[in-house]
Order: structure tokens, then C-alpha cells, then sequence
């Protein structure tokens, strides 16, 4: 394995930082030394941040003329060795999808940060939403997989940042962090520590840059280093030849592409789980809106309630055997999202417990007091 300890960026220390100022020392810390962008709101801190200090550390920054060309420029800038990420929030992730297909595909590792934003459309341009959770997951055609991570706090917000490029360069997979424009705005302390967990990309000289290794992911070398690359979206084969017209091939790819992640789904994701051994009623919660979610059951559990909560850190691949788990052990559980309900049908398929969503979509954070109001109604 190619994990690694190296010094951090940051002296260590006590930092007071805004979420998307947080995304961007996570990535300079994580060794990213590419970034490609489009500003737009309520994402452009982490480009403007980028920018800044990028000179100070031997980055290289280009402002894209959108951001087709910024995913697309990613995806070069990985082949050629690099760790590249990019920021966007809504109309802009949407116009990534096909670029993170062709990385799904490709299994080019990048990263994308979308601070969510209400939509859709141009929506509600510097308000809060959460409604990219599907697209996240489906959004490009075909079956594919990739790896999202819903930060809560700035702290979050730098960890899970050095954390998706250390996904993305293990799995070869494009990972999202989906942040919210609550959080991203946010301003909070954030320590760093002295030391700092790096995965780098495998590399073995001669082997197939797209054959099964034993964890279904492929050694991963750059242009330039000898190799003899083809690298294309269409269905190919160990070595990156077309195979378009053969089944079997395209059968082998797309299975070890989904299996190379869901095969491995206990070392991706992650959750927190408070309370929820001794509940009735468990809270099922992620990104912003859990830390409401949070601050309601302790609230209700002083008042006596068996009340617990699990926070989805990771939402794709989802948690399935442990919302299986949780299902079986509890009468209800209630899902508050801000979106019209995404995770919840998630939620829905691996439990047979009675599940209450709560909805909201208009450009507010969901008020702790609105969470707690919801939970004395089921209790």
C-alpha cells in the first residue's frame, strides 16, 4: 500500500477558518497541486483561497472558461501524475456530469467539491440547499460508482478533504464532497495536526493500467513515466484497447468498476453514531442539517425520551447494513433533509420500520427547534 506520513502545510495549531477556506488548506495539505475552476456561488472562496496560496506552495492554478473544461482539465492534469481538484456548486456540477462519468470510467482519480446551494436552476444563488444528493450518485449515465462525503464543520470540511483525495487516489475513482453553502460559509476553529496520512497512487512498471489488481483497482501510471497508455470512455479492455462490440469485455469492466467500490464499503464510509444503542427513535441525518439534529436529541433526551441519532460522514456508497441494523432495532426513524427527500428513499429500501421524512426547500437551514418540534409529535 502507498500510505505515507508527511508534514503538514499548516504549522500546527489552532486556525479560525471559513468551510471553503478549510477545502482548500485540506487540499494543499493532501499534496493537491492542480486546480482548475469557474467561480461561482457560494463556492468561490475555496478558488479565491487557491489562487492565494497556490503561488506560495507551487500550485497550478487556471481559471477555466467553465466548467465542462474545468472536470475535463482535471482529468489531463491526473494522467499526468498530478492530485487536481476543482469547486462548483449547483449549474456547475451539473455541467460535470459527463466529465465525472468519463473519470468513472477512466478511473482517473480527482476530486470535486460542490457546495450545495438552493436550486434548481440558478435557484436561490447564495442560499442554502441540499438537493445534489442524487445527482451526485447518478448523474452522469450508465452504472458507475464514485465516493461522496458530506462534511459537517470547518474541521470536517479540511479532514474529509485530505480524506477524499486519499479515496480517490486509493480506489481511482472520482470523489465528491458534498458540502452545503451553510458550512461552507461557516466560520469555525480548525486544528492541524503535525502529521498527516497521505495516500499516493500505486505504481508498477509494465502492468496493465486498467486489469483487476486483488482489491479490483489497477496500478496507475502517468504519461510520461514509459508506459504505453490508451486511455478512452469507451469500453476497453486490461490495457486500455477499444472493445466495443464485445460483451464479455464490457461486462468484466463495468462489474469490477462497481465492485472495486462496493466490495471495499467498509473501509470507505463512515458515520457517527450517538445514542442510537439505547433509542426508540433514531434521527438518520447528514452535512449541516445533523448538527441541528444533533443539538435536538440531547434536547429531547433531557426531557427523558429515548431519542438517538446516526450522521451519514459518507452518503455514496451508502450505509445499507447499518441502516438495515438500526431499522431492526427501532420503531421509527426521522429522516429531516433539505431537499424534497433523497436520502430518505435510500433509508426506505433497507428498513421496514415506520420512516418520517421532513422536507425543506426554502433556502434556510432547518432550525434545531423545527427538529425537536417533529420528534415530540412522533414521540
Amino acid at each position: 500500500m502507498a500510505w505515507k506520513e508527511i508534514e503538514s502545510a499548516l504549522a500546527p495549531g489552532n486556525y479560525y477558518y471559513s468551510g471553503n477556506e478549510a477545502v482548500a488548506e485540506g487540499a494543499i495539505a493532501a499534496g493537491c497541486r492542480y486546480y482548475a475552476g469557474y467561480p461561482i456561488t457560494p463556492s468561490s472562496e475555496v478558488m479565491e483561497w487557491i489562487a492565494v496560496r497556490f503561488k506560495q506552495v507551487g500550485g497550478v492554478f487556471i481559471q477555466m472558461e467553465d466548467e465542462i473544461a474545468s472536470v475535463s482539465s482535471l482529468i489531463g492534469a491526473s494522467w499526468a501524475g498530478a492530485k487536481a481538484m476543482t469547486a462548483t456548486s449547483g449549474p456547475g456540477f451539473s455541467l460535470m456530469q459527463e466529465g465525472i462519468g468519463y473519470a468513472a470510467m477512466t478511473e482517473t482519480p480527482i476530486v470535486i467539491v460542490n457546495i450545495q446551494r438552493a436550486g434548481p436552476a440558478t435557484g436561490q444563488a447564495t442560499r442554502v440547499g441540499g438537493g445534489d444528493i442524487m445527482q451526485a450518485r447518478w448523474g452522469s449515465q450508465g452504472d458507475y460508482q464514485v465516493i461522496a462525503i458530506s462534511p459537517w464543520s470547518v474541521q470536517e470540511m479540511y479532514d474529509q478533504t485530505i480524506n477524499a483525495f486519499n479515496l480517490a487516489e486509493r480506489y481511482r475513482v472520482p470523489v465528491i464532497l458534498l458540502g452545503e453553502q451553510a458550512v461552507g460559509h461557516l466560520w469555525e476553529r480548525m486544528d492541524v495536526r503535525e502529521k498527516i496520512a497521505i495516500f499516493d497512487r500505486r505504481k508498477e512498471k509494465g502492468a496493465a493500467p486498467f486489469g483487476a489488481g486483488d482489491d479490483g483497482v489497477p496500478p496507475m501510471p502517468a504519461f510520461g513515466e514509459g508506459e504505453k497508455l490508451l486511455v478512452t470512455g469507451s469500453t476497453h479492455d486490461d490495457y486500455g484497447w477499444r472493445k466495443v462490440a464485445d460483451p464479455l469485455v464490457q461486462a468484466r469492466l463495468t462489474t469490477r468498476l462497481h465492485n472495486k467500490i462496493v466490495n471495499n464499503r467498509e473501509e470507505i464510509v463512515e458515520y457517527q453514531d450517538y445514542y442510537a444503542e439505547e433509542a426508540d427513535v433514531i434521527v438518520i441525518a447528514y452535512g449541516f442539517t445533523a448538527r441541528s439534529s444533533l443539538f435536538a436529541v440531547e434536547a429531547i433526551r433531557r426531557e427523558g425520551k429515548r431519542v438517538g441519532m446516526i450522521r451519514l460522514k459518507t452518503v455514496w456508497p451508502f450505509a445499507d447494513s447499518l441502516i438495515r441494523d438500526v431499522g431492526s432495532q427501532v420503531k421509527k426513524i426521522f429522516v429531516p433533509e433539505m431537499n424534497r427527500g433523497q436520502i430518505v428513499g435510500e433509508v426506505m429500501k433497507y428498513t421496514c420500520c415506520d420512516i418520517i421524512p421532513y422536507n425543506q426547500t426554502d433556502g434556510e437551514i432547518i432550525h434545531p427547534n423545527t427538529i425537536m418540534e417533529e420528534l415530540r409529535r412522533l414521540l
